[in-house]
């Protein structure tokens, strides 16, 4: 029976490394060589990394990558055909996938479908292109695809499908968020089945500033039905056997295919290329690799983890700073860069004030000490009464109320920013989740202070879920700092539910009105209090400039604070 022997490499690129990027597209090319794959799939822009960005408005860029792709197809002479990710221009500038083999680019496609929302802008940068293309590998007409395209139905698939193709390679950089995995399965058994082709997708892994892509590489027959499925949050090397024969045949049983492809004509120009023709081959069918799906809180945990380890490394950072309070926030964001980094490149500061219980001070200690880094303790006392004492010429002897508490973050953020300045190459993780970022419950120069946020986009809801989920894999964060009533501890005997609704009522009316933009009606429709969801509505819309000045972090929702969702500062409208 003939096959195709598909191999889909998910590595981790990182932008504007064409060297580094090159040479692990070569050795995965070479493994995939030695294991007789008649193919060998790379992601979108693998050759630049994505996404880009503006870079990609320098010309002096554009010309070098082009020279690197230039330079991989010489270096994998001799290789099997290698389908991967590049830019091409060619009066405007197009998101491409060349095809390369003998020791140069035989032929390229240009990406149709450009995305244009969420954290995409693509339409910023490329053109469109409007040609399909259909190569022939190893004897078996194969069509590429790039991402978007694979989204659209009747789209590109569908003009290959049309076109003969029996098997379609999807190149993606397609970011993570909980439950995206499944979401993007679905489609794509989808595309498969009504199209009658094996479908093999290849994302690419690893975490690009506030992006964590997980890979997930997956392969479906012509029924959509999951023949392989490559590692989440890791590189791999995916090697599948397409039966093409059995695909063929499928197309022959599906009338729908055979009334198309009989009166409709694909929406663009085809190109076809022979790359390889069949060869007579003995060799074993290999026995396709089915990786289970993550768990959807073990797999946001692992999101966190590469994302911080990633834009940490990738940027040239060694250490981080991370200021415990002995509460839940700051104990996972411990956990995330000791699993990320390493305890010896990260290091607790602990910085009690007049208002830190005991509890919290010996919290902060015990979680230390279960991960083993190195505790600093610097308490604030002095700086804070020295502050209030400046202070208090101006605003009098009274309560300050909310800027006095602010005082006491503020001194914290100044003391752990020193610590990160004094060390090379080191920052500060900030402990800030989105439940606290989307009301405005964070202080701007103070626990906003920092160069990564890591838990930004994590609810509070979902931060107690993933210290619960890090504790089965070894009990590092205390039960303690779970359990106890979180509280900022600026003021006697403070807890967070004196300022905000509880986390259990709060979540959700976030997620409602900043992932699914939904009316205040809406959200009361859902069972929650009017009062309260005008209150919280209010609370997220005025927050907005403190948002917009916070670090950046992972994004593991549909919709983060950021790129994500562009909200304008100065604006009158309520939302109700």
């Amino acid at each position: 029976m003939q096959t195709l022997r598909v191999a889909l490499a998910q590595l981790n690129t990182t932008i504007g490394d064409l060297e580094g990027n090159r040479s692990k597209i070569l050795e995965a090319a070479r493994r995939a060589a030695a294991q007789d794959a008649d193919v060998v799939a790379f992601s979108e822009l693998a050759i630049t990394g994505y996404p880009p960005e503006d870079q990609l408005l320098r010309s002096a860029f554009i010309e070098e990558a082009a020279r690197s792709l230039q330079a991989l197809a010489a270096e994998a002479k001799g290789l099997p055909p290698l389908i991967v990710g590049c830019v091409e221009f060619d009066q405007h500038l197009y998101n491409a996938a060349a095809v390369v083999h003998g020791g140069r680019v035989v032929a390229t496609y240009r990406k149709q479908k450009l995305p244009n929302y969420g954290v995409f802008d693509e339409e910023r940068y490329f053109q469109p292109g409007a040609e399909t293309l259909v190569v022939t590998i190893a004897g078996v007409p194969v069509g590429i695809t790039i991402c978007e395209d694979a989204w659209y139905p009747g789209g590109p698939i569908t003009d290959l499908a049309i076109a003969g193709a029996a098997v379609i390679v999807n190149i993606n950089g397609s970011p993570f968020y909980s439950g995206k995995a499944r979401d993007r399965e679905r489609m794509l058994a989808t595309r498969a089945a009504d199209n009658t082709v094996a479908l093999a997708y290849v994302n690419q892994v690893g975490g690009q500033d506030e992006l964590v892509f997980d890979g997930n590489s997956i392969v479906f027959d012509a029924s959509g039905e999951i023949i392989a499925r490559g590692a989440s949050m890791e590189e791999d090397l995916l090697i599948t056997d397409i039966l093409v024969e059995e695909v063929l045949q499928r197309q022959l049983h599906e009338s729908r295919l055979r009334r198309l492809r009989g009166v409709a004509e694909p929406s663009t120009p085809v190109r076809r290329i022979e790359v390889t023709p069949q060869a007579e081959s003995a060799r074993a069918p290999r026995r396709n690799v089915v990786a289970p799906l993550a768990n959807t809180v073990a797999e946001t945990y692992r999101a966190l983890v590469v994302g911080t380890r990633d834009y940490v490394q990738k940027i040239g950072f060694e250490h981080a700073f991370i200021a415990l309070s002995g509460g839940i926030d700051s104990a996972i964001v411990g956990a995330i860069a000791v699993d990320a980094l390493g305890a010896d490149h990260v290091t607790g500061v602990s910085m009690p004030s007049r208002y830190s219980s005991e509890g919290s001070i010996s919290d902060a200690v015990d979680l230390a000490q279960r991960l083993g880094i190195r505790l600093v303790s610097l308490p604030i006392e002095a700086v804070h009464q020295a502050a209030l004492d400046t202070l208090e010429r101006e605003f009098g002897a009274d309560d300050l109320g909310v800027a006095g508490e602010n005082v006491q973050s503020r001194a914290r953020g100044m003391l752990v920013m020193a610590m990160s300045n004094h060390r090379p190459r080191s920052l500060v993780l900030t402990t800030g989740n989105k439940s606290e970022y989307a009301c405005g419950y964070a202080t701007m120069y103070g626990d906003m202070v920092g160069g990564f946020a890591v838990i930004k986009d994590v609810p509070k809801t979902l931060v107690w879920e993933l210290a619960r989920h890090r504790n089965t894999l070894g009990a590092v964060i205390p039960e303690n700092s779970i359990e106890k009533p979180p509280s900022a501890e600026l003021r006697p005997n403070q807890l967070d539910s004196d300022s905000l609704p509880a986390y259990e009522v709060l979540d959700p009316i976030i997620e409602a009105y900043v992932e699914d933009d939904l009316s205040l009606e809406a959200i009361v429709s859902r069972g929650n209090d009017e009062a309260t969801v005008k209150r919280v509505i209010d609370m997220i819309n005025r927050n907005e400039y403190k948002r917009r000045q916070a670090p950046p972090g992972v994004k593991i929702t549909p919709r983060a604070f950021g790129r994500d969702r562009r909200l304008p500062l100065a604006t009158r409208y309520r939302g109700y």
